[in-house]
């Protein structure tokens, strides 16, 4: 009886640590959304987050996606091979999974360990040398400031990265056709065959939600370190798992709201 009991309340504080983190973020969000007190100050900032979060990332979304499409399109052929199936099957499958899932929910997932934890090591860095402190007593608010720039700046490059990372694994499995797996024709007809524009956009559409959960997660694991360096590591890790954990649910979500 007592060890039912000891589990009850494990679980009834694990379920309050939740809902108090919680109600931390969602009040770190409201004050984080607040019109800018010096918009020239606030457009720079966000310039310069474009760059740090989504263009300093274009390099390695390229490097996968293209190394992606390529296992893709072998493994297929190799793997799923019938008379009863048409040749440009393996173009077909490939293209859909990089469209669908790999480009917008995979890529996202990997950015979550590049981006996130950067966002949060950073803030984090500011929290435990008192900059954020020496911000909010100049009467800044520091949320708006450190905050908003990153969210609004990779929900802005994010449906790029994600139109490269589909151009880069159609290049990666084309370079698998010119090696000999399958005739560029195929390829080429599989990759056009029934394609329904509306699956980009509601890649891309799922990866702006996406961005927003890592860089406001991120922030949010970043800006209430509390403690030293050692703090700030623990806080990056934590960030990345509580990010790439929130993407998947909200990718089950967002697929069936969509579809």
């Amino acid at each position: 009886m007592r060890e039912s009991e000891n589990i009850i309340m494990f679980i009834f504080k694990f379920i309050l640590k939740y809902i108090a983190a919680f109600g931390k973020y969602l009040e770190l969000m409201g004050r984080t959304f607040s019109i800018p007190e010096r918009m020239r100050m606030f457009v720079k900032q966000y310039v310069k987050e474009m760059a740090q979060l989504g263009v300093d990332s274009i390099g390695i979304v390229l490097l996968i996606s293209f190394f992606i499409g390529a296992v893709i399109c072998i493994q297929i052929k190799l793997n799923i091979q019938s008379p009863w199936m048409p040749n440009f099957t393996t173009g077909y499958t490939t293209r859909e999974i990089m469209v669908l899932e790999f480009s917008s929910s995979i890529m996202c997932l990997i950015l979550a360990g590049k981006v996130g934890s950067n966002i949060a090591s950073e803030i984090g860095t500011m929290r435990v040398t008192q900059q954020i402190d020496a911000l909010e007593i100049m009467g800044v608010n520091s949320a708006s400031f450190l905050i908003l720039p990153k969210i609004l700046g990779l929900m802005t490059m994010i449906p790029f990265l994600v139109v490269f990372s589909i151009v880069a694994g159609f290049l990666g499995a084309y370079a698998t056709a010119y090696a000999g797996i399958i005739t560029p024709d195929d390829l080429t007809v599989g990759l056009l065959h029934s394609f329904v524009p509306w699956f980009v956009w509601m890649s891309i559409i799922k990866s702006i939600f996406f961005a927003f959960i890592i860089a406001s997660v991120s922030s949010y694991y970043g800006y209430n370190v509390q403690g030293g360096s050692f703090d700030v590591g623990k806080a990056s890790t934590n960030a990345v798992v509580s990010s790439s954990m929130l993407i998947l649910f909200a990718d089950i979500f967002l697929t069936q709201l969509l579809s």
